[in-house]
């Protein structure tokens, strides 16, 4: 068996005397387009690692309308439930989430009124309602206003017409201040509440066609970073690594990014805006996602070129025991906070404490449609673990002018316990199994 050394040699040896390795090709010969983004003295570099990703496109199986036309209903049965009248959605992951309908938000109002009986009804720029109408596929009530014209009292007729002036609306929580004034000051005698108990209350369950859109993006972020490893030599920069991140994406069909950091950089969790290039036998950090139909992964990996010290290797196994602790600790009923602390019991227990003072973030967030959404694995959250939730599991320990290890991988909950998506990361010198 190869010593660690030895096989880092080979690997970079082979990188340097390949073919395709450094090559100055054409860019024809590259990807053509699919590396149109990268700076032309970049393309030239990419190593063969990332040349050989293959698309992962005919895995993904978009979500359907019948799929979405279930969500619509599980909505208006929770805002039954919770005594919401109708519920307001702006553009953003919400609106795609129910409708399919992909939309950016900015300060003319496009957005959609839910009543808890009945189809949708839309809300948009007059100059915008072929756009709109191209995209709607629940309803045909579409109410437009012109650029003189205060949308906000679309909204307030609306209520009228379901009979809810002085009911209650949800409003949907992406929504932004500016709107939700607005809205409040057309309707003076409705009262306006969060929506969170509708939107996480379907979003935060996932299905099974989302738990698959996740397992893609999941595995082709775990391919990114392992073709990135592969191709990895000292003195490369940060924004090297990331134009091969985005060679990567391009070629595997999704689309993502990451935060690079090294050495000192790795201890401050969401690293640092100093240029930084790697350097052997120092820790690099990455922290990033892919985006498949929306839907997020939630991977970070460290690892080291060359040999690590001691104390890193200590570290290392310390996250890797309590990322493991975490997941055997979460099961259906579990509470959330609960997870937190399995994890940081073994980080403090290994001398890495008192409490926050070397791992200074909470254990993991939920993730689907946004990157992080409900619900947080932290102390003092109570709320239990269902089936098919989705969270990060991503423990660290930062030792501030030094170095930090972060391990992530994100996990869903099952009948019986929890599984992760990847394979976690076995060593800093061999961190993809």
């Amino acid at each position: 068996m190869e010593t660690n050394d030895s096989m880092h040699s080979s690997r970079r040896n082979f990188l340097k005397t390949s073919a395709l390795g450094m090559a100055a090709l054409p860019a024809a010969m590259l990807g053509g387009n699919s590396l149109s983004g990268l700076h032309a003295a970049e393309v030239v570099k990419l190593p063969p690692s990332i040349l050989a990703l293959q698309s992962v496109t005919s895995r993904i199986v978009p979500i359907t309308n019948s799929e979405r036309k279930a969500r619509l209903a599980k909505a208006q049965q929770l805002m039954a439930e919770n005594k919401i009248d109708a519920m307001y959605m702006d553009g953003g992951s919400s609106m795609e989430y129910f409708t399919g309908i992909r939309w950016f938000t900015s300060e003319r109002l496009m957005g959609f009124v839910l009543p808890k009986v009945g189809d949708p009804i839309y809300i948009t720029p007059a100059f915008e309602q072929s756009r709109a109408q191209e995209q709607i596929v629940f309803g045909h009530d579409v109410r437009v206003w012109q650029e003189h014209e205060d949308p906000y009292q679309r909204v307030a007729q609306v209520m009228s017409d379901l009979h809810a002036s002085t009911g209650t609306l949800g409003i949907e929580e992406q929504v932004p201040y500016f709107r939700t004034s607005r809205i409040a000051e057309a309707l003076p005698h409705a009262r306006l509440v969060s929506a969170i108990p509708i939107t996480g209350g379907c979003r935060s369950i996932k299905s099974p066609a989302e738990l698959a859109l996740m397992q893609v993006a999941n595995d082709a972020t775990l391919a990114a970073y392992h073709a990135i490893y592969l191709g990895l030599e000292p003195g490369i920069t940060q924004d090297t690594v990331r134009d091969w991140l985005a060679a990567a994406y391009e070629r595997l069909g999704v689309s993502g990014g990451a935060s690079i950091n090294v050495g000192k950089y790795t201890a401050l969790p969401h690293g640092s805006v100093v240029p930084q290039r790697l350097v052997e036998g120092t820790p690099l950090l990455i922290d990033g996602d892919a985006v498949v139909e929306g839907y997020h992964s939630d991977i970070s990996r460290t690892f080291v070129l060359g040999k690590p010290s001691d104390k890193m290797k200590k570290v290392f196994d310390i996250v890797h025991k309590a990322q493991a602790a975490a997941l055997k600790a979460a099961h259906p009923g579990a509470t959330m906070e609960s997870i937190d602390a399995a994890a940081r019991k073994v980080i403090v227990d290994s001398g890495y404490g008192p409490d926050y003072k070397y791992f200074g973030h909470r254990l993991g967030h939920g993730i689907g449609m946004n990157g992080h959404e409900w619900y947080y694995l932290v102390r003092g959250n109570k709320r239990k673990m269902e089936r098919n939730m989705t969270f990060s599991d991503e423990p660290g320990i930062y030792i501030p002018g030094e170095f930090g290890v972060r391990l992530e991988d994100d996990m869903y909950i099952t009948e019986n316990g929890a599984q992760l998506f990847t394979p976690q990361s076995p060593s800093l010198e061999r961190p993809f199994s």
